[in-house]
C-alpha cells in the first residue's frame, strides 16, 4: 500500500475516534434518568401492589428489609402522660429485582425518586405510637434511592409521641427503659421479615441534650408477636433514661429539710411567746403541705408508694410533730400553773390558820389573872438540850458529800418535773415539766431526723444499684 493511503486510513480513524468522543460528551444523564425510570416503572411493567421476591428470587421467601435509624432529638419525656417524644431519620432498605437496570458503565451510581407510592413499600409501623407526622419543610423531607441491582432505599424523616410505661417506686432516684417498637402491619413472617442493618443500625447524634434525663445507653432486639392472624415481624429499640438528680435535690430535698429544721426553732423560743410559736409551726406545717401537693401535681396517681412519697411524708410529719409538741408544752405549763397556784393558795390559807390560832391563845391569856407570870424562853439553848442536838445532826446531814451521778441524770435535774419540789421553780417561764419536754425536744427531733436520713438514702441507693 502507497504511503498516501496509510496516510488517510489514520486520518479517518482519528475522525472516527473523534466523532465517538464528542457524542459522549454529549450524553445527557439526566435524560437517560427519565427513559430508564419509563422503562422499570412503566404502566404495565411494574406492579407496586406485589411483593418483591425472597432472597435469590425464590417466590416462597420472604422478602427482607434491613432497618436503621438516626435519632436526631428527644424533645421531652413526660412523667406524667408516660410519654416522649423523638425525631429521626427512618430507613429501610431491601432488594426488588424487577428495578434493575443498566448504570452505562457505572456512570449512573442510583436513581431517585421522591414518590413513595411509585414501589412497593413494606407496611411498618410504630405499635406504642401515640402521635406522629411527618417534615414538609419546605418540601417533603423524604426520598427513595434504586441502585442498579435493584436494591432500595428509602428514608424520611418523622416525629413521633410514643408510649413510655415507667416504674416510679424509686423516683427521683429511678431509671427508665421506653422503648421504640416498630412491626409489619399485615404482612406476616412468611411474606415479611425485619431486619436490622448490620454494622451500627442506631446512631444518636453526639450533642444530645435532655433537660431532666441522661441517656445511658440504647440496645436493639427482635420483638416478633403471634395472634389469631399469624406472626408478625417486630424490632424494638430499648433507651435506658438515667433521672437526673441534681435538680430534684435543689427543688425538693433541700427545702424540705430546710422546712423541718425552721420547724425546730419553736424549741428554743420561751414558752410565753404563744403567737410566735403557733404561727412558726402553722407556717411551716402548710409549706409543707403545699410543697408536698406541688409534687404530686407533675406525677401520675400511681396506687404504689413512690421514694418521693416517704420523704415527703416524713417530713411532713416531723413538721406536724414540732407544732403537737407546742400544744403539749403548753399544756404542760398551765398544769404547772395550776399546781403552782393550788399550792399558793394552801400556803396563804394555813398561814391564815396559823395567825388565827396565834390569835385565839393571845385572846385566852389575855383573860387569865392579871397577876399571872410569864416565863420567858431562853434566847440560847444549854448544850445539852435535846432540841439543840437535833438540829446539829440534821447539820451533818446536810454537810456530808452527795453521790456521785450520771452526767445526763445530773443535766436533766436542772429541769424538775414538777414545781412543787422547789419553791423557785413556781411562776410562768420558770424550770418546769413543759421545760424538760422542750428540751428533750430539742435532742430527740434532731436524732430520729438524721436516722431517718441514714436509713433512707441507704435504702434506695442500694435498691438503685440493685436494679442496674
Amino acid at each position: 500500500m502507497a504511503p498516501g493511503h496509510y496516510f488517510w486510513a489514520i486520518f479517518y480513524f482519528a475522525c472516527l475516534c473523534s466523532a465517538s468522543l464528542a457524542n459522549n460528551a454529549r450524553v445527557n444523564f439526566r435524560e437517560k434518568e427519565k427513559k430508564i425510570l419509563d422503562q422499570i416503572l412503566g404502566a404495565g411493567k411494574y406492579d407496586a401492589r406485589i411483593r418483591p421476591s425472597g432472597i435469590n428470587g425464590t417466590d416462597d421467601k420472604a422478602t427482607q428489609v434491613y432497618v436503621n435509624m438516626f435519632l436526631r432529638s428527644i424533645s421531652k419525656i413526660d412523667d406524667y402522660k408516660m410519654e416522649y417524644s423523638v425525631q429521626l431519620t427512618f430507613r429501610e432498605q431491601w432488594l426488588d429485582e424487577r428495578l434493575k437496570f443498566d448504570d452505562i458503565g457505572g456512570r449512573l451510581k442510583y436513581l431517585t425518586l421522591t414518590e413513595a407510592n411509585r414501589v412497593w413499600m413494606p407496611d411498618l409501623f410504630f405499635s406504642n405510637e401515640k402521635e406522629g407526622h411527618f417534615h414538609n419543610i419546605i418540601m417533603p423531607n423524604v426520598y427513595i434511592r434504586i441502585f442498579p441491582y435493584g436494591s432500595v432505599l428509602y428514608s424520611i424523616r418523622i416525629s413521633l409521641t410514643l408510649a413510655c410505661p415507667m416504674n416510679l417506686k424509686l423516683y427521683p432516684l429511678d431509671r427508665q427503659v421506653c422503648s421504640l417498637r416498630m412491626a409489619s402491619y399485615g404482612w406476616t413472617t412468611a411474606d415479611l421479615v425485619f431486619l436490622w442493618k448490620e454494622g451500627d443500625p442506631v446512631q444518636v447524634v453526639k450533642n444530645l441534650h435532655l433537660p431532666r434525663f441522661t441517656l445511658e445507653k440504647f440496645l436493639t432486639d427482635y420483638c416478633n408477636s403471634k395472634t389469631n392472624t399469624g406472626e408478625y415481624s417486630c424490632l424494638k429499640v430499648d433507651l435506658l433514661f438515667k433521672r437526673e438528680f441534681s435538680y430534684y435535690l435543689i427543688q425538693i430535698y433541700i427545702p424540705c429539710c430546710m422546712l423541718v429544721i425552721v420547724s425546730w426553732v419553736s424549741f428554743w423560743l420561751d414558752q410565753g411567746a404563744v403567737p410566735a410559736r403557733v404561727s412558726l409551726g402553722v407556717t411551716t406545717l402548710l409549706t409543707m403541705a403545699t410543697q408536698t401537693s406541688g409534687i404530686n401535681a407533675s406525677l401520675p396517681p400511681v396506687s404504689y408508694t413512690k421514694a418521693i412519697d416517704v420523704w415527703t411524708g416524713v417530713c411532713l410529719t416531723f413538721v406536724f410533730g414540732a407544732l403537737l409538741e407546742f400544744a403539749l408544752v403548753n399544756y404542760a405549763s398551765r398544769s404547772a400553773d395550776r399546781a403552782a397556784d393550788i399550792h399558793r393558795e394552801n400556803m396563804k390559807k394555813k398561814r391564815r390558820e396559823l395567825e388565827q390560832a396565834s390569835l385565839d391563845a393571845a385572846s385566852d391569856l389575855l383573860d387569865t389573872d392579871s397577876n399571872a407570870t410569864f416565863a420567858m424562853k431562853p434566847l440560847v439553848r444549854h448544850p445539852g438540850d435535846p432540841l439543840a442536838l437535833e438540829k446539829l445532826r440534821q447539820c451533818e446531814v446536810h454537810m456530808q458529800a452527795p453521790k456521785r451521778q450520771n452526767c445526763c441524770r445530773s443535766w436533766m435535774s436542772k429541769f424538775p418535773t414538777s414545781p412543787l419540789k422547789k419553791i423557785p421553780c413556781f411562776g410562768r417561764g420558770q424550770c418546769s415539766r413543759s421545760k424538760r419536754i422542750d428540751v428533750i425536744s430539742r435532742i430527740t427531733f434532731p436524732l430520729v431526723f438524721a436516722l431517718f436520713n441514714l436509713v433512707y438514702w441507704s435504702t434506695y441507693l442500694f435498691r438503685e444499684e440493685e436494679e442496674d
